[in-house]
């Protein structure tokens, strides 16, 4: 069974929360599962309503503006009986019914009973989602598998990730031995990637052929609402962009192209598009900083961006069988520099921190920038021989006026620290989680 990070929070919510729970994510990323495990382990007494799988459920839900009208329009259709101060009500694919936020707020303060909404899409389709009561919602969103996490699938032992993690924390040399087996699996990993399904295919029975049709097909998912969408407004792009990405990542300049989606297009007209591949969860964007300077978000500027896909497995499926054949065999003369930039970004994502790029005509362009621990980090990410080879890094690195203090730089090599230069395996950025708390502070007298 996979064991997800999200499992954690899930818990505490179940265990100590009265708010209602809403859980986003990208189609295909676990939600589902992750919920309904984690309310069957605790035994709770809830109630799934799919309003995919139930659309008459819509109609009941949209005219439930109490929790009086809820209990009557569920139990017409559905056979349960509810239980004060136990139900959970899971209300799943709740992108059909785009108005709930608006009803949440009283549904909570009646207090009878929990509240768990999911669903994909919902920072396209649901209206007042980023305006949800205060005090009344928890939002969660959930990704596919980090590396962390397909490591744990594939059977390495809780032992090895905890000393994979002191390595990285104390950086000392991992091991000849360790190293090039972890290293396997990341090989691995940018091939089935972090979806539950293709990674449960590979765990039980490693046919990759398997794997590969799975991946195709939640492509074709994705690719039905691009087409669902694009019928409403003509003026986006969204399948014409999502195809440019593979083809954009393994381009030395990996800026996207505006021209390589239609003549005469530029950020303006495009803009919608980003937006809502982004909300959608099936894309990563990073976005140029003009600066690296902390407030990144501050000096960003959204028309330079690269675009990623959110999963590294349905990016490397997009390129084919022959190239996905030289990756398991962990061939460093293919140009794998884009694939193993996904990967790192997707890690980056998964634990909270917003990507960006630096590029200066002066000091050269830095495959990343994060703010990290409250300082700016700057990150390289190498696939081949050649990773000490990092101009621009150096430039920044020399810069006074930024007072960057070091630098991560991914690659195929084992832990290395070269002054403020630190060299660590690719498959470390896994282990990049921001653990900066603020003080509690005492009352001004």
């Amino acid at each position: 069974m996979l064991r997800r990070a999200v499992d954690v929070k899930l818990n505490k919510w179940v265990e100590t929360s009265k708010k209602a729970l809403i859980v986003s994510g990208a189609r295909q990323v676990g939600k589902t599962f992750s919920i309904r495990e984690c309310l069957r382990n605790h035994q709770c007494n809830y109630i799934e309503i799919n309003l995919i799988d139930k659309p008459e459920m819509v109609a009941v839900l949209e005219k439930a503006m109490t929790v009086d009208d809820l209990i009557i329009g569920i139990t017409s259709l559905m056979d349960y009986k509810f239980v004060e101060g136990e139900t959970i009500v899971f209300i799943d694919e709740v992108q059909q019914l785009k108005d709930i936020i608006t009803r949440i707020k009283f549904w909570v303060e009646d207090g009878r009973f929990r509240y768990i909404l999911s669903g994909s899409l919902l920072g396209v389709e649901m209206r007042n989602l980023r305006s949800a009561p205060v005090g009344y919602v928890q939002m969660l969103t959930m990704y596919p598998l980090n590396f962390e996490e397909y490591l744990i699938a594939s059977g390495v032992v809780d032992d090895t990730i905890t000393y994979l993690k002191a390595c990285f924390d104390q950086r000392k040399e991992v091991g000849e031995g360790i190293h090039d087996k972890i290293l396997k699996h990341f090989y691995r990993y940018l091939v089935v990637g972090g979806m539950p399904e293709a990674v449960r295919e590979y765990v039980e029975t490693g046919d990759m052929n398997v794997v590969t049709e799975i991946q195709q097909s939640i492509i074709a998912f994705y690719k039905k609402d691009f087409t669902k969408y694009e019928s409403e407004n003509k003026k986006l792009y969204l399948e014409a962009i999502y195809n440019t990405i593979p083809s954009n990542l393994l381009k030395q300049n990996k800026r996207f192209n505006y021209s390589d989606i239609g003549k005469g297009l530029y950020f303006e007209k495009t803009e919608n598009s980003f937006i809502w591949l982004t909300s959608a969860g099936v894309t990563i964007p990073a976005y140029n900083a003009t600066e690296p300077r902390l407030a990144l978000e501050q000096n960003k500027k959204s028309s330079l961006v690269k675009l990623y896909n959110s999963d590294v497995g349905l990016l490397t499926s997009m390129y084919g069988n022959s190239v996905r054949a030289q990756i398991l065999l962990q061939n460093d003369k293919i140009n794998l520099g884009g694939v193993f930039e996904n990967a790192v970004v997707q890690q980056l994502t998964a634990h909270g921190f917003p990507a960006y790029f630096y590029n200066s005509h002066k000091l050269g362009e830095l495959d990343f920038v994060i703010e990290y621990k409250g300082r700016i980090l700057p990150i390289e990410v190498k696939s081949g021989k050649d990773y000490y080879i990092h101009s621009a890094l150096d430039n920044v690195l020399l810069n006074r006026e930024y007072e960057i203090e070091e630098a991560f730089i991914f690659a195929n090599c084992d832990v290395q620290v070269d002054q403020n230069k630190i060299y660590l395996p690719v498959y470390m950025s896994t282990f990049l989680q921001d653990d900066m708390v603020l003080p509690i502070l005492e009352p001004i007298i």
